[in-house]
């Protein structure tokens, strides 16, 4: 299995080419349609692929967590993908995908591996309504193979969002609005457990924005924004106050998005903070390398609540100096 996951380094190039590589797996026969889907997974999140280990079950858990295991001396939640997505029914899960993401450890029992899949986020398109309504808001993301061969990026987030008990009242808690806001902030993310724990936050906060589901739209969004500001006589950071992006998302990623504004004189002076799962140092100083100006790990409103604020202070201060 670790023959899958050689030459890391050549690997981590890949983030800021809005190029990426996912391990392809199947969960079994889908009942619906009798088919065997395939499903992916951005191998920045992968640690390693093993066969499964004797599980422990645990009490109290959600049906599609099947127990714990020992890895390394680390409790490790493993989670029966094909119970949870609701394909493959009986059939066989003995590999598990070990990941890592929102500084969180699971495993993903799956019923094989097939291998890594290097191609361009542009090739990677928003799943159609009806893909998306079939399969619960799960999907985030799917491409066609050259044998025609569909492949569908599951949301991950949303897999531990609802595989791990939170208290979302408790993640909100003594964030205070901020007064007299004149900001509007624009963002961008493909996982809708991320894209509503954002709009809650700005929310609370108090402050307007318009959302995106991949870096492409959020560009367009901007462009709207900057020819209003133009068409109205107005600088563009009088109508986008702070951008605020994921890493992974279809068709644009957020390196991408964050490369075309820092490079476009229209937007000088707006903040970008990069907001994601992809929590290692590596994809921080890649991120600041394409000139994001903070980054933020996902599903932790409270720090992005602090952020927000201060950045927005931040611009604020800036346009009543100018």
């Amino acid at each position: 299995m670790s023959e899958l996951f050689k030459n890391i380094e050549a690997r981590s190039r890949l983030a800021g080419t809005n190029k990426l590589e996912i391990l392809l797996f199947t969960l079994g026969v889908d009942q619906r349609t009798g088919r065997r889907e395939t499903f992916g997974i951005n191998v920045f999140k992968v640690r390693e692929v093993m066969r499964t280990p004797e599980i422990t079950a645990a009490p109290e858990m959600p049906s599609s967590v099947q127990g714990m295991v020992s890895l390394r001396g680390v409790l490790v939640p493993v989670v029966d993908l094909g119970r949870y997505v609701g394909v493959g029914g009986d059939a066989r899960r003995d590999i598990m995908i070990v990941t890592e993401y929102n500084g969180h450890t699971q495993g993903f029992l799956v019923e094989a591996v097939d291998t890594i899949l290097r191609l361009d986020w542009s090739q990677m398109r928003v799943p159609p309504e009806m893909l998306t309504a079939n399969m619960g808001g799960l999907v985030t993301a799917v491409t066609e193979l050259k044998d025609n061969k569909l492949v569908m990026m599951l949301d991950v987030e949303k897999v531990l969002a609802e595989t791990t008990s939170q208290d979302d009242q408790y993640l909100f808690k003594g964030i205070e609005p901020i007064e007299d806001s004149r900001h509007t902030v624009y963002f961008a993310d493909d996982s809708s457990v991320a894209r509503r724990q954002i709009e809650r936050t700005l929310e609370v906060l108090g402050v307007p924005f318009v959302g995106a589901v991949n870096g492409r739209m959020a560009w367009d969004e901007l462009q709207k924004a900057a020819r209003f500001a133009e068409a109205t006589g107005r600088k563009t950071s009088d109508v986008v106050s702070l951008v605020l992006t994921d890493v992974e998302m279809p068709e644009m990623d957020g390196y991408m998005l964050t490369k075309s504004i820092k490079s476009d004189p229209r937007f000088a002076g707006i903040p970008v903070i990069m907001h994601s799962s992809l929590s290692g140092m590596s994809n921080q100083q890649l991120g600041a390398s394409v000139g994001v100006d903070e980054y933020v790990p996902k599903f932790e409103p409270q720090r992005l609540a602090e952020t927000l604020r201060r950045l927005l202070h931040r611009v604020e201060q800036q346009s009543r100096a100018s």
